[in-house]
């Protein structure tokens, strides 16, 4: 059934023309009746003409919608002044009239409107009933004129409806492109801010290589072990900050420039500690473990440890609730650094946690995801089966490559 009637919609026409070839064949057996009955006006022929123009009108009604009600007023003209009684292929009429409400121009529907309220009463002036009274007559043509205004009412209703839905399918179309332009701003406004603070950190491993470097040269003949000493210090520091700048390669935009100030240090994993007790005295109780043992790690991962832990218990804050509690694990593996930040506070959609940044100004779980792609590692982020929200990521300590 599904298949028949997409068929049917792919194919007004079609059905229109199947309609107007039975239409046309009740029409023939009606005018043959009617040719033969004593009260019958008008002639045979004339009223197979009409019946067959009338037939070809609701087969184009579809395709030419004004042009039709345009003819269809002509042939009814015409069945008037020929003396043609109604016959069964005047039921077009009806269906050009809802046909013009629903999707013709706005002067063709008014116009299907004033002509169809007078189209019974003009019929019933022009084939009047001698068996019934003047009263009778009237409400007789009143009777007559209800199919009409109900047709119209129902067309353009169709058509009120019709435009509904365009444009509530316009306005979400809208909203769609404009999400996706806020998402890629927020995640071109996210990039330049997390290159702006890894420059800060390539900066400071330059620096440390260029004073290391001076450093060398200087006790290079006095004290050689010094000397090897710095050069291994410029050779790790120099390795990481090649790291940090092809994570940057990405995300540096051409031509941008360094805002000025002095560089301020960039916090990491040791700073947590802090963080937390800031949370602690801003009245948000979070419990705080570190597993396996810490070790030195790259400065992006640190930054972004740091960050993923800032932004989800602002989070927790703004959306947790009065009584809301949260958990921070920080695991040391082989490979990588685990964190997971959970809280079991009443929670908030999705799309908040999606819009809100720790700053104020960030864009929430899309910043972290960006953070973490930075670093190569992965994010999972969502509500807790009992309430609340988890958040976990595993950063891993080499570079993606």
């Amino acid at each position: 059934m599904q298949r028949l009637y997409d068929f049917l919609r792919r194919h007004p026409t079609g059905v229109d023309c199947f309609w107007a070839v039975v239409l046309l064949g009740l029409s023939g057996v009606s005018v043959v009746n009617m040719d033969g009955t004593p009260h019958h006006h008008g002639s045979f022929a004339a009223a197979w003409t009409i019946s067959t123009v009338l037939c070809v009108i609701l087969a184009l009604r579809r395709r030419l919608p004004e042009l039709m009600l345009v003819a269809v007023l002509a042939t009814g003209l015409a069945q008037l002044i020929l003396d043609v009684e109604p016959v069964v292929a005047d039921f077009t009429m009806l269906v050009v009239v809802y046909t013009v409400a629903a999707t013709g121009a706005l002067w063709a529907s008014r116009l299907a409107l004033a002509t169809s309220l007078a189209a019974a009463s003009l019929a019933q002036l022009r084939w009047p009933n001698e068996q019934v009274s003047g009263l009778g007559q009237v409400a007789l043509a009143v009777f007559q004129t209800v199919p009409f205004a109900l047709a119209w009412v129902l067309g353009d209703s169709m058509r009120t409806r019709r435009a509904y839905f365009a444009q509530l399918e316009e306005r979400a179309a809208r909203l769609e492109k404009e999400r996706e332009a806020q998402a890629k701003v927020a995640v071109a406004a996210e990039r330049a801010r997390i290159a702006r603070e890894l420059h800060d950190v390539v900066a400071h491993n330059v620096s440390v290589m260029v004073v290391q470097a001076d450093g060398a040269a200087y006790v290079l003949d006095a004290a050689p072990d010094q000397a090897r000493q710095a050069l291994e210090t410029i050779s790790s520091t120099g390795r990481q900050a090649l790291a940090e700048m092809r994570r940057l390669l990405g995300v540096l935009r051409t031509g941008e420039h360094q805002e000025g100030g002095e560089y301020v240090p960039q916090p990491d994993v040791e700073q947590i500690d802090d963080l937390i007790e800031q949370c602690r005295d801003a009245g948000l109780p979070v419990d705080f473990k570190v597993e396996g043992t810490p070790r030195p790690l790259p400065s992006g991962v640190e930054l972004t440890a740091y960050r993923i832990v800032q932004e989800a218990l602002t989070n927790t804050r703004k959306h947790g609730g009065a009584e809301a509690g949260a958990s921070v694990r920080l695991v040391y593996f082989d490979d990588g650094l685990g964190l997971l930040v959970e809280d079991d506070g009443k929670g908030a959609p999705h799309e908040l946690y999606e819009e809100g940044g720790a700053d104020g100004q960030g864009h929430g779980l899309i910043g972290m995801r960006e953070r973490v792609g930075m670093v190569g590692g992965t994010l999972d982020a969502g509500p807790r089966p009992g309430g609340g929200f988890r958040i976990s990521a595993l950063l891993p300590l080499k570079p993606a490559h």
